[in-house]
């Protein structure tokens, strides 16, 4: 067939947005002199009339129709018309979603718009580890209230490390500090009680951490921070303050950050707190 010199039309024809399908046509097409192509993007196809309708179209001007249709019934349905108008077209994601299943003996979904429902999860995720971090040991507490939840206790408690993991899971997270010398903000209070979660641990434990923590910066660990007798009195202030906001309280005493922080996550799934 020799080439008319009109513009080539390519049709993108998706079960989602098509973006796939135009970058792809673009990169193929400046391999070509054949100038600029036209390209008519066709999205969110999910029946024969629409499928019909585009092959009648691309007959008329001997164009091309590029798809990535990931679901089985609108596949079949393209190759029936294609055979039916003797239109060329190009399944860009069919052949290597064949090889994935071979090589890894997996179905695929065969769900639409799976690659973006991905990237927004990955989006989402960066927005709460950015929430997390502004708002770390009582950093802006205006912000408290858009949080999904928020975790507070004494110093050593393990506030930062849950955060962040929780952050990971794309939630997002406020954490305060809890000190019997510094009114907590007032934000605090207005917050859902039931989406709070009190931080709680042995003196014991705390005192050992504490201690580590002062050798750690070079700091004397008979200080004040690392007593029993401060330690204890931190601890009955944080109950108190717990009790009265009417919070759930987390005992994380040799817990490890990832068996709290999923405690947390099915608390705030069956209460219907995660955002």
């Amino acid at each position: 067939m020799e080439y008319s010199g009109e513009k080539p039309v390519v049709y993108i024809v998706s079960d989602s947005v098509g973006e796939t399908a135009e970058f792809v046509v673009k990169a193929v097409a400046s391999q070509f002199d054949s100038g600029e192509i036209e390209m008519r993007r066709v999205p969110f196809v999910e029946t024969r009339e629409q499928i019909e309708k585009v092959f009648k179209e691309a007959k008329t001007c001997n164009a091309i129709i590029a798809y990535t249709i990931v679901i089985p019934d609108l596949r079949q349905m393209i190759a029936e018309e294609a055979t039916k108008h003797s239109v060329l077209t190009a399944d860009i994601l069919g052949s290597l979603m064949g090889a994935f299943a071979r090589a890894t003996c997996k179905e695929p979904h065969f769900e639409a718009g799976r690659l973006r429902q991905l990237d927004e999860e990955y989006f989402r995720r960066v927005a709460a580890i950015e929430f997390a971090v502004k708002h770390d040991d009582g950093k802006d507490p205006r912000g408290l209230l858009e949080a999904d939840v928020v975790l507070i206790g004494v110093s050593r408690t393990s506030k930062t490390p849950l955060s962040m993991y929780l952050a990971h899971q794309g939630i997002k997270v406020a954490n305060l500090p809890l000190v019997p010398e510094v009114e907590p903000p007032e934000e605090l209070f207005w917050f859902p009680p039931q989406k709070i979660m009190g931080l709680i641990i042995t003196p014991h434990h705390l005192q050992q951490i504490r201690k580590e923590r002062l050798k750690a910066l070079g700091l004397d660990e008979h200080a004040d921070y690392g007593a029993v007798g401060r330690i204890e009195e931190e601890l009955v202030y944080a109950r108190r303050l717990m009790k009265k906001i009417g919070c759930t309280i987390f005992e994380v005493s040799d817990k490890a950050v990832e068996e709290v922080a999923n405690r947390i996550i099915r608390m705030l799934e069956e209460r219907g707190g995660e955002s």
